[in-house]
């Protein structure tokens, strides 16, 4: 029987490990990186294994994320998300 991977279980249990990744992206002048998106690119990452992951594996996996990968994911995560680009210029017209 194959377990089933329950990364959500464990999101308060990695918080810190979070945090220090967005700290980390911050020293490096990503200043508008979020812990939502470094848990949303983890997630994206491991959305395909197959093997189960442990906890320290996963927390592994989140410390050795680097910037180029994460700007990848941002950037394909900012093509395939619907945007209206012009809803803030029409905001601020009226």
């Amino acid at each position: 029987m194959e377990e089933k991977q329950q990364f959500e279980v464990w999101r308060d249990a990695v918080e810190p490990a979070i945090q220090s990744k967005v700290d980390e992206f911050h020293f490096l002048g990503y200043e508008r990186v979020t812990k939502e998106e470094i848990w949303d690119c983890l997630m994206y990452q491991l959305r395909k294994s197959k093997e189960y992951i442990h906890m320290n594996q996963f927390v592994n996996h989140l410390l050795l994320l680097k910037p180029h990968v994460y700007m990848n994911w941002l950037t394909i995560h900012a093509y395939k998300e619907p945007t209206d680009w012009f809803v803030e210029y029409e905001k601020e017209e009226i």
